[in-house]
């Protein structure tokens, strides 16, 4: 089998057992243990805290050792994190210490297993990157609905059926990727600089950019107003608002990661977008207007209907920020650059999961999802403004160095 086909697969097998915990993580803290607002958002930000620490050092590693090596490692920890899960339930000794320490232990995974896949990436897509970061958006967000929907079925199956298939899908990810050839991987072949200087040079990469500059900084703030309102807000409003159950916050999950999908099938039909810094801060913007109106929603229905656009926006959103990243970053440096795009994301998750349960707390869940809306609008105000990313034009990133080294030898 080809390549970048196994990869597709592998990368799914993440993203549906993703799916199935984003709501059965939530449906834990929320609506089984009762927490409070407060308590919803430190766990979302346990879950979230280690890309803070050590995706930086996943995407290092990926560099030294290769994608696959890290991918199968660290999934296959991922894949024993849900029978932790499965035994406490079935002892009823479920707590909210314990949901943390499975937080802790899937977020460690994820931090390792991002940078590396994504670094992979560019080696299996046969030329044609713009198009494999769709593809991967594809199946993402098309087996997270999958897993949204399996895990509906918690009110009727319970907690430990849906924990099992968890574990079962990442432990069949594990033995797609050990399928792909290690002969795909181009490691960078000198020598090895010290693990903090090799961290460092792919932070100076990316800040020496202005355009891969200018996506870190609409990521964190993508992750504050927008991952903070999805993890933290909507599961609350669900709930308080709209008296909701598992089932309702799955079917909110769902017309989400619908509206992704619908516009990243789209971008595929018809063709490759030129002008991606202009997409992504459109996108943006239109996001957080619709979440604004989303806000105001009379009926559980109506506010669904704007989850689906708000994900046609972050579908466009994600797709021209993970290109403009792939596309720009040096070879010898792609898994760091990517997580550095990953850790500019997940690493303000957890500030992101604390502030919007403050506001909730402070404000009620429609309010703060207007809050994050007006903001995440005034940053992308503030990037148009202030950056080149709106007239940015692609360009392959070793012409980018050469014009540099000609200019260098000039002066």
């Amino acid at each position: 089998m080809r390549p970048l086909r196994l990869y597709l697969i592998g990368t799914g097998s993440w993203f549906l057992a993703f799916g199935l915990q984003g709501v059965m993580f939530a449906w834990l803290v929320t609506l089984v243990l009762r927490e409070s607002p407060e308590r919803v958002g430190l766990a979302q930000m346990a879950l979230l805290l280690p890309g803070t620490l050590l995706i930086l050092v996943g995407g290092s590693l990926a560099d030294r050792l290769g994608g696959r090596r890290i991918v199968l490692v660290a999934q296959s920890i991922a894949a024993l994190a849900p029978l932790l899960l499965v035994a406490v339930v079935g002892f009823e000794a479920l707590t909210f210490t314990t949901m943390l320490c499975y937080a802790v232990l899937m977020g460690t995974a994820q931090a390792f297993v991002t940078p590396a896949r994504d670094g992979l990436l560019t080696q299996v897509a046969e030329g044609r990157v713009q198009r494999a970061v769709m593809l991967t958006s594809v199946i993402q967000f098309g087996l997270q609905i999958a897993g949204f929907a399996l895990a509906a079925l918690l009110d009727t199956v319970g907690a430990i059926p849906i924990l099992a298939a968890q574990s079962l899908v990442l432990a069949a990810g594990v033995f797609v990727f050990s399928r792909i050839h290690p002969g795909v991987e181009r490691r960078h072949s000198g020598p090895s600089a010290p693990l903090l200087q090799s961290v460092l040079e792919g932070a100076r990469t990316v800040f020496a950019s202005p355009s891969m500059r200018m996506i870190v900084v609409q990521n964190v703030a993508m992750a504050m107003f927008f991952m903070g309102s999805f993890i933290v807000t909507m599961p609350l409003l669900v709930r308080e608002v709209f008296d909701g159950s598992a089932g309702d916050l799955a079917f909110v999950n769902t017309c989400n990661s619908l509206g992704l999908v619908s516009s990243i099938l789209f971008l595929l039909r018809f063709g490759d977008v030129r002008r991606q810094g202009r997409a992504l801060v459109l996108a943006q913007v239109l996001g957080a207007l619709v979440l604004v109106f989303a806000a105001f929603a009379p009926a559980l229905t109506i506010f669904a209907l704007g989850v689906f656009f708000w994900g046609v926006c972050g579908g466009v959103a994600m797709t021209m920020a993970r290109t403009i990243m792939q596309v720009q970053a040096p070879e010898s440096q792609r898994a760091r650059i990517m997580a550095f795009y990953a850790f500019s994301f997940q690493g303000a998750g957890p500030l992101g999961a604390l502030l919007n349960g403050l506001l909730v707390d402070a404000l009620g869940p429609a309010l703060a999802l207007v809050t994050c809306g007006v903001l995440m609008t005034l940053v992308m105000c503030i990037v148009w403004a202030r950056s080149s990313l709106w007239r940015l034009v692609p360009h392959h990133p070793v012409q980018e160095q050469s014009t540099e080294v000609r200019r260098g030898g000039a002066q």
